[in-house]
């Protein structure tokens, strides 16, 4: 059977039209036979009201006394009133806000096992998408932002459409049979998230962190591991003295499994020194991606192909020990 579910706000629409469209017709129908000294039925009373509230104005039937004239004008205001500043609000872009959400996907299938939940999409989530797939480790993205779902779902990139720290969002991402969970948002959303998770089981729980202040915070919500890239980048700029002097790659942060994030100055005599990032093929020759770029004393998260790399930048990479080596031996 066909069920139709009515909103409050929709209902309260109708029954305030459907009452106003009674009550002037009424009124339509006694100034008429008063001042107007005509006759009309209810359905022409009603055909007049709507004609008039939506501003059609046929013209067949109008008042010609003040009172009447006053009256019409009540008419066409409250109609524009009621259909051009409510009715688009209230019904038409609820309707379709819902039918937009209802077409984003709610939940992967039932058989995805030993995935990563990533909660959050931003310019890191896609460095760590790149590599999960290049190692073809299963995951999927939660996000709230409707524009970066639909671009994860023109990629092909399985994701849900939802709050995070909402357990029925994180149950429909197999969280049960997940491997690990990792909170890419503000620090108060990561703990919900973090303190949601926890409750629905024992599933290993990798936290970013704004503040190194609220590190803690977030580890006694739960979080396994917190990782703060800002600290992360000051520690690289602080071993970067060091490492002209050593063989090995210094400074190398363990983010995930085999993967590292390292900061590479660039030295005199580099081969990179004045060419653009897309010339270079880092990632062609050497299998790192390069997820960030110093020059000048700036920082660009989301470095371009025309950025060109200068003999004062550092490079943040993201790699394997041995993609990050075959890098450095590029930066000296």
């Amino acid at each position: 059977m066909f069920n139709l579910r009515i909103s409050k706000p929709v209902l309260t629409y109708i029954l305030i039209f459907a009452a106003l469209i009674s009550m002037y017709s009424f009124i339509f129908l006694y100034l008429m036979n008063k001042y107007e000294h005509k006759d009309f039925g209810i359905v022409t009373a009603i055909y007049w009201v709507i004609v008039t509230m939506t501003t059609t104005g046929f013209g067949e039937i109008f008042f010609t006394t003040s009172i009447g004239q006053l009256f019409t004008i009540v008419v066409m205001l409250s109609g524009i009133i009621m259909i051009f500043a409510l009715l688009f609000p209230i019904v038409i872009t609820p309707w379709l806000e819902q039918r937009i959400k209802k077409e984003l996907p709610s939940k992967v299938r039932g058989d995805m096992r030993n995935h990563i939940i990533i909660c959050g999409y931003n310019q890191l989530v896609e460095t760590l998408i790149a590599e999960l797939g290049e190692y073809r480790i299963p995951f999927m993205v939660i996000d709230e932002n409707e524009k970066n779902i639909t671009q994860l779902i023109s990629r092909k990139v399985l994701c849900v459409h939802g709050d995070a720290a909402d357990s029925n969002v994180l149950l429909n991402s197999n969280i049960m049979n997940a491997k690990m969970l990792i909170a890419n948002l503000s620090d108060e959303k990561n703990a919900s998230i973090i303190l949601t998770a926890k409750e629905l089981c024992d599933i290993k729980v990798i936290s970013m962190v704004e503040g190194v202040a609220r590190a803690g915070y977030l580890k006694y919500a739960g979080a396994d591991r917190v990782i703060s890239p800002k600290t992360l980048f000051g520690m690289y700029i602080g071993r970067k003295a060091i490492d002209p002097l050593t063989d090995h790659l210094a400074g190398a942060t363990r983010f995930f499994e085999n993967l590292d994030i390292v900061e590479l100055p660039i030295h005199p005599g580099s081969i990179l020194i004045g060419k653009k990032l897309a010339d270079v093929k880092i990632r062609q020759r050497t299998g790192a991606n390069i997820v960030g770029l110093w020059t000048g004393g700036r920082l660009s998260l989301n470095p371009q192909p025309d950025d060109t790399i200068k003999e004062n930048s550092i490079l943040l990479a993201v790699g394997t020990e041995k993609q990050l080596e075959a890098l450095k031996s590029m930066t000296r």
